[in-house]
């Protein structure tokens, strides 16, 4: 027996959709992952049932907001694989990949449950997104921009570094983190690098 593809949302569906992604962004930024599914249905302008017809459950809703930041950042990446400078490429997905994080405060994705991120499609979106800056990471390194000893799983590793470092200034200074960003591409080039004292973790990346 074959298995029809889902139904896509109506267009008022798929708006309440997005109102509740980026309403529960929001609410989990400013109180964490307790944060209640009362005040995110406020917050996004419908009733509780609403939610849960959507979402059975708040970790199912966890799940959403990482897949679809998961899901920009694999897009972009893909969209930039055929870039006539891999350099920029790189670069440019980076910096994006941090303005995200410097949205609003996104810790809480890094504290989301267990069950919310191994959701099969939170795992498929999670792969999509380390093939593509695998690929831009390649093709830098082919090209001799990057040094011949980073790895993908190096770069997607420190992509969260600059957001981090600028943390603690980023009220008075939030452009702070594009200083850093520079700091950690330069040594990523190949000019004036030493030889690295570990070997680069394995790919694919661990949950």
């Amino acid at each position: 027996m074959t298995t029809s593809a889902p139904r896509p949302l109506r267009a008022d569906a798929a708006r309440n959709r997005d109102l509740l992604l980026a309403a529960a962004a929001a609410e989990f930024a400013e109180h964490g992952i307790d944060a209640s599914i009362a005040d995110i249905a406020r917050r996004a302008g419908v009733g509780k049932g609403t939610v849960f017809r959507h979402f059975a459950t708040k970790d199912h809703l966890l799940a959403a907001i990482v897949r679809s930041r998961l899901d920009v950042l694999a897009t972009l990446g893909e969209s930039l694989a055929g870039a006539n400078d891999p350099e920029q490429a790189l670069l440019e997905f980076l910096g994006v990949a941090i303005e995200q994080q410097q949205e609003r405060d996104l810790s809480f994705l890094f504290a989301a449950a267990e069950t919310a991120l191994a959701e099969p499609e939170v795992t498929r979106a999670r792969e999509r997104m380390f093939q593509a800056a695998y690929a831009l990471v390649d093709r830098a390194r082919a090209a001799g921009v990057l040094r011949a000893d980073v790895t993908g799983p190096d770069v997607v590793l420190l992509m969260c570094a600059p957001g981090h470092v600028a943390e603690p200034l980023r009220a008075g200074s939030p452009e702070l983190w594009r200083r850093y960003l520079g700091i950690i591409f330069d040594g990523l080039r190949p000019a004036g690098a030493h030889p690295l004292p570990q070997p680069p973790p394995a790919a694919p990346m661990p949950s």
